[in-house]
């Protein structure tokens, strides 16, 4: 069964489009022109055109394309914001809040065209935003599904809680959690693809596959695809296998 997936993408619609590219390409050398592309989440945040990433996705979705897009922890926060400024995730740590420049929230106002979003009083920037960005955006990320499974691999946007049954997880963990995740080994009965932890390339640990490489951060955007459970990043050149350490490893 073949997935494609494509990683955090933080308000870059050139880089979303250029993974589009790439699954269009291998598409054209496999013959394949239905299996989804699962975005793994963050689509808005730190990057240049937060609005041009949700108007691409719905209007994909719109036509028919055979995408699934998940919610993460950045597009919870947009839409806490719109509801009301006021109002805080408990995923986020006490002492930041959206339009903090860490948090890149007041780039994804600017993108809707607020001026210094993150530099004035926050009921002003809240009304302003309240005009200025249609209200199906915020309806549309707050709709977003927070998990999808296909066959034995579970996309979701942060990880899962270690020993939670899927129908058990809360939104909280499927969106934000790190270490209970990242460092558990163990195997959780289906292959885990998720993004929220940046690093500088995308890594295949067995038991789980990250695909946030940086877009927020300068970095790239990670397409692949995936069949059962073998792993390929997309690239010009073609296909490149991403295998877990220990595989890459014994192949050499």
């Amino acid at each position: 069964m073949r997935t494609y997936a494509i990683g955090d993408i933080h308000g870059h619609l050139d880089l979303l489009k250029a993974a589009h590219a790439l699954i269009a390409a291998d598409r054209a050398a496999i013959g394949d022109t239905e299996a989804p592309v699962v975005h793994i989440g963050d689509l808005v945040d730190r990057g240049p055109d937060s609005r041009g990433v949700i108007d691409f996705l719905m209007q994909g979705q719109a036509l028919g394309a055979p995408w699934v897009v998940l919610k993460g922890n950045h597009d919870r926060l947009f839409t806490l914001f719109m509801n009301d400024p006021a109002d805080r995730d408990p995923g986020l740590r006490s002492e930041l809040a959206w339009l903090h420049p860490r948090i890149g929230g007041g780039a994804t106002l600017a993108s809707y065209g607020l001026h210094a979003p993150a530099d004035r009083p926050l009921g002003q920037v809240h009304a302003e935003a309240l005009e200025a960005v249609p209200a199906a955006h915020p309806d549309y990320l707050r709709q977003l599904p927070t998990w999808h499974l296909r066959d034995d691999v579970l996309f979701v946007h942060a990880g899962v809680r270690p020993g939670v049954d899927l129908r058990d997880q809360r939104e909280d963990d499927l969106l934000w959690i790190r270490h209970e995740f990242l460092e558990d080994t163990r195997d959780h009965g289906a292959l885990i693809v998720h993004g929220h932890t940046a690093l500088s390339e995308a890594k295949h640990y067995g038991n789980r596959l990250n695909l946030d490489s940086s877009a927020a951060y300068g970095g790239p955007l990670t397409a692949v695809v995936i069949e059962g459970r073998e792993v390929w990043h997309l690239t010009d050149a073609g296909r490149v296998r991403l295998d877990p350490p220990h595989q890459a490893a014994a192949a050499e």
